[in-house]
């Protein structure tokens, strides 16, 4: 399995795949619009990639971030999610704010991706809630215990994501304190980014 890809861009095509080559070998690696546009070809780029393979297939796609690519995996494991559809959604919507995006069951904000109607995007919102663990807003606020709650939420949504204990724990400890959940998933993820970039 690849997990990343450090090379020469070669090529770039529209259709949103990027030739790297890495070794001496040439790595067809598919990649969001956005990605797309930063990388330029006769310059170095850095990706990590999901392997993606099929009976018939292996396919690559690349992710400037490490969340990206875990937001990505999250997505295609759900029911009816591609990687063409997996891609539509990161180009669309970053990690930080497709998190907000679940929680709020943002309908709306969700048909904003490319071949995404009212009832699919009401069905994905239901299904990645509790693929991406979002906390529950409601009761979450400022009493007493409420910041500790959070926090757990908080917790819960980052390891259904993927990351380690001991990120999240290290994460956590360095941020301030905060009784909404939300905000502090929302500080949490920018923080990882920020690492792991």
């Amino acid at each position: 399995m690849i997990g990343s890809l450090r090379g020469e861009v070669l090529e770039r095509d529209l259709d949103g795949s990027v030739l790297i080559e890495v070794g001496g070998v040439g790595y067809v690696v598919h990649v969001s619009q956005r990605a797309l546009a930063e990388l330029e070809p006769s310059t170095q780029a850095f990706l990590h990639i999901h392997h993606h393979i099929r009976e018939a297939d292996q396919q690559l796609y690349g992710f400037l971030t490490r969340d990206e690519r875990t937001t990505f995996q999250t997505l295609i494991g759900v029911h009816n999610v591609g990687p063409a559809l997996g891609m539509a959604i990161i180009a669309t919507h970053p990690p930080t704010a497709l998190v907000d995006i679940v929680a709020d069951q943002d309908v709306a904000a969700f048909t904003l991706v490319p071949g995404v109607g009212k009832k699919t995007a009401e069905r994905l919102l239901v299904e990645l809630k509790s693929k991406l663990s979002v906390p529950v807003l409601d009761g979450v606020g400022g009493s007493g215990d409420g910041g500790s709650s959070a926090v757990a939420d908080v917790r819960e949504a980052l390891a259904g994501l993927g990351y380690g204990e001991n990120e999240i724990r290290d994460t956590l400890r360095e941020l301030p304190p905060a009784d909404d959940a939300a905000d502090l998933l929302r500080d949490a993820l920018k923080a990882l980014g920020a690492r792991r970039a």
